[in-house]
Parts: structure tokens; C-alpha cells; sequence
């Protein structure tokens, strides 16, 4: 699943051409919008879980269980794939430690839908920037032997002193840097709406239109629009998803306070319209065991997306 090699010609009858309009971008490409993923026209759907589903089982001293033991349980939900988020893996895991795993994941019948890398672009010139991008390649590298396809990134934060214009230049320019070394590699960057300049449809879209890279899109992440009717925006995001995260809620607030349970199949419709063609990753961060409230909204997504 790659982004489409021409996709920098403008559409000025596309879809997303209005939803591109008014946000922080070169000049001149506020009113253009790009070329979605090219797909076959028809929809297909594959589940997968994020460890971070299980983040409290994977953390502590010592942890209660290990990133084995959670692919276990995704083969034991007959699940299509596992999602091995980077931040569980232990610090002198070594390339050996990562092809055991990606051969219990194939004995099992999993794929690895991918991994994540929690990065952060905003840095300037420096010790600090340097180290973001390297640990970013790091993972490329990792995914690469995982064969793991799309690695879920980050924007970053504004730092003090900086316009808004040279953030996004700077988070432009890493994320470029990081897709240069990933399409060596054959992996797929996916950037994640995750607050910041990533809070609105609008804001993903100017990285869109601005990174230059066949090997860049975005990680479709249901519970990171925090307004009353998050899904007009998601829709706008849909045609460029290279991978999706659903939480089991959104909220109209940054703090959660006010919780809805995510409505599964306008989610569903909507990626079935942009004839999406990939993971749909449960990323659960409510209370309770994971191990027991997974499988029942897996299963409430198996039927929305059937």
C-alpha cells in the first residue's frame, strides 16, 4: 500500500481541497490539495492491537508479562495482526530478539501491522534534533526486520521562541529526512493526529501537502479530535490513512472528561467510502483489564466492519 508517485498534482475538484484551505503550509498551496492513496476502489479491512493496549502489563519491575506473551493473546483473539509498539521493548533488544518474535508471529498466523516511535520533530538544529531523527531511523531499521510496514509518527511540539511557520518547517524537513532513509528501507511513515499542529483536519493536512515523500501518510487515530462530532474531520483524513487506531471513546475535551463510546460504524462508513485498504488497530487505554475488555470490543468492531 503506497502513496501515490504523482500525488503532488493539484485536484482542484477533490474532496480534500477545502478542508486544505487556511492552514499552515508553503505559500501559494493553501488552496490546492493533493492525490489520496491510490487504491482498487473496494475496502478491506484486517484487525490488529497495539501493545500499548497493554501498557501496564508490559511496564514494571518486574513487567507481568512480555511482548511474547501479547502476541499470544492476539493469536488467542484471532486477530490478522499484532501491533509491536516500540516503547515495550526492552533496551538491549538486539535484531536476534526481533526475528524470534516475527517468527512467532508468523507460526501463529499474525502479521506485524506495525510499530510506533514516540518522536518529536519540533527540536531546532542540535544535540537534541539529531538524536530524534536517529532514534526514528533506529526503528526503521527495527520495523525493517520485524516486517513490520508502517511505523506510526509524530509531529512534535512548538518550542518556545518559534513562529508557527518555522515549526512546521522544521517538523516538515525531519519528516522528510525519516521518509528518505524509511523508502530505502521499504517502510511507510504514517503521522499521527496527536495534538499540537496535528489537533485538526486542517493541520494534518498541511504535512500532507507539504512533506514530499511517496513513503509518507497518516495514522487515522479515532479518539485524537477532541470536538462534539470528531468524525467530519476524520473523514478528511481518511483518504490519505495508511493506517488506522480506534479507541473505544472520543471526547470533546483534551482532559476526557466528557466520554462518548466511539460510534464503530460511522467510523466504519467512512473508511469504507475512502476505500480504505488496511489495519484497523484497537488501541484501548480505558479502565479495566485489557485481557478481558479487548475481545469484547474487538468484537464490537468485527461486526461494524464486516
Amino acid at each position: 500500500m503506497s502513496l501515490n508517485f504523482d500525488r503532488r498534482k493539484f485536484m482542484l475538484g477533490c474532496a480534500a481541497a477545502t478542508a486544505a484551505t487556511g492552514g499552515v503550509g508553503s505559500p501559494g498551496k493553501h488552496a490546492s490539495a493533493i492525490e489520496p492513496i491510490a487504491r482498487n476502489g473496494s475496502h478491506k479491512f484486517k484487525l490488529s492491537l497495539a501493545a500499548y493496549s497493554y501498557r501496564d502489563l508490559l511496564t514494571g519491575d518486574p513487567a507481568e508479562l512480555t511482548l511474547a506473551d501479547f502476541v499470544d493473546d492476539c493469536a488467542k483473539m484471532n486477530l490478522d495482526a499484532t501491533e509491536l509498539t516500540s516503547y515495550y521493548f526492552p533496551a538491549d533488544t538486539t535484531d536476534a530478539d526481533l526475528r524470534k518474535l516475527k517468527q512467532q508471529c508468523f507460526h501463529l498466523g499474525l502479521s506485524v501491522s506495525g510499530t510506533a516511535v514516540g518522536n518529536d520533530f519540533g527540536f531546532p538544529p542540535g544535540a537534541e534534533r539529531d538524536r530524534q531523527i536517529a532514534d526514528v531511523k533506529r526503528w526503521i531499521d527495527r520495523a525493517e526486520v520485524l516486517g513490520a510496514p508502517v511505523i506510526r509518527i509524530f509531529a512534535g511540539k512548538p518550542k518556545q521562541g518559534q513562529s508557527q511557520q518555522q515549526t512546521h518547517d522544521l517538523m516538515v524537513e525531519g519528516i522528510e529526512a525519516c521518509c528518505q532513509y524509511a523508502g530505502e528501507h521499504g517502510i511507510h511513515l504514517a503521522l499521527e493526529n496527536h495534538g499540537g499542529p496535528t489537533s485538526t483536519a486542517e493541520g494534518v493536512l498541511s504535512f500532507v501537502r507539504d512533506v514530499r515523500s511517496p513513503w509518507f501518510g497518516v495514522n487515522l487515530d479515532s479518539g485524537n479530535f477532541y470536538y462534539d462530532d470528531p468524525y467530519t474531520d476524520l473523514a478528511k483524513i481518511a483518504p490519505y490513512a495508511l493506517n488506522v487506531q480506534v479507541k473505544v471513546v472520543t471526547s470533546n475535551n483534551e482532559e476526557r472528561t466528557n466520554k462518548q463510546p466511539t460510534d464503530y460504524d460511522r467510523l466504519a462508513r467512512i473508511l469504507k467510502d475512502s476505500n480504505y485498504r488496511g489495519y484497523i488497530v484497537l488501541e484501548y487505554e480505558e479502565a479495566g483489564d485489557p485481557r478481558t475488555e479487548c475481545p469484547k470490543h474487538l468484537a464490537e468492531i468485527r461486526k461494524a466492519f464486516a
